[in-house]
């Protein structure tokens, strides 16, 4: 999308790669399946509500550690019950997800959380540490590795989710290189974003949609992204958000 030469629209396909149905059957969707789907869709939004003039900054590019915000953002849509019990249904009967079913497939998002939680942050912190040594430092990994977790306090029950050796993120050139954080905190953004809905009582409250449409999705890369969130939020993004959703902060323990 762009505006420099003409107004440009863009063209936006989303591409998943899901199991064909055996036999004749049809496809169906797992729960993660159905995640991926709202994801890709949330980066399509991104695409295709872009209005800017110049097309090196439409809808998606962004900063790294910005970029995801759209697309986690629209999967808090899957898991609500009112948007659920219109598309989860059995494909034989029509039958929507039993309420029971339900509260079980809710409650499984928050298992096993904390040890989630450690053993990304210690990877992003690992990533951060090696990118801000000299030339001139040791090149002995393990060892590096080792001193790196005693500082943190790394529990020895978890591991990283990533060894130094095979973390792909690390050599992978300037897009995530020293940038492997910014999957966590763009997931703090998405929590406390969708918390503007909840706040406002209605998941598809019509003014907090239009304010997301204003700043986030239609700006693309054209404003800087702590002023296009504040503009959205009317304040920064707040870690509790992300907290809560994992199930490491109770509602009434959030400052």
């Amino acid at each position: 999308q762009q505006k420099l030469d003409g107004e440009i629209a863009p063209h936006i396909i989303n591409v998943c790669n899901f199991a064909k149905g055996a036999g004749g059957e049809p496809s169906l969707l797992s729960p993660d399946d159905a995640r991926t789907l709202f994801h890709e869709f949330g980066h399509g939004l991104h695409g295709m509500l872009s209005n800017v003039t110049y097309p090196s900054l439409s809808g998606t590019s962004v900063f790294t550690d910005f970029v995801e915000l759209p697309s986690q953002l629209y999967e808090h849509w899957q898991e609500q019950p009112q948007v659920l019990r219109q598309f989860a249904k059995h494909y034989q009967t029509g039958e929507p997800l039993p309420d029971e079913l339900l509260a079980r497939f809710l409650a499984a998002r928050k298992f096993n959380q904390g040890f989630a939680t450690v053993e990304f942050v210690s990877s992003a912190l690992i990533d951060l540490e090696f990118h801000t040594q000299p030339a001139s430092a040791s090149r002995d990994v393990r060892a590096f590795e080792r001193a790196e977790l005693e500082k943190i306090g790394m529990p020895a029950e978890i591991s990283l989710r990533h060894r130094p050796q095979q973390f792909g993120h690390i050599f992978s050139g300037d897009h995530y290189a020293s940038g492997y954080y910014s999957y966590m905190w763009s997931e703090v953004m998405d929590a406390d974003a969708f918390g503007a809905f909840e706040e406002a009582g209605n998941i598809f409250d019509p003014v907090v949609a239009k304010r997301l449409h204003d700043n986030i999705y239609s700006s693309g890369g054209s404003r800087d992204p702590e002023e296009a969130y504040v503009a959205f939020r009317g304040r920064e993004p707040e870690a509790d958000a992300l907290l809560r959703r994992r199930g490491l902060l109770e509602a009434s323990e959030a400052a």
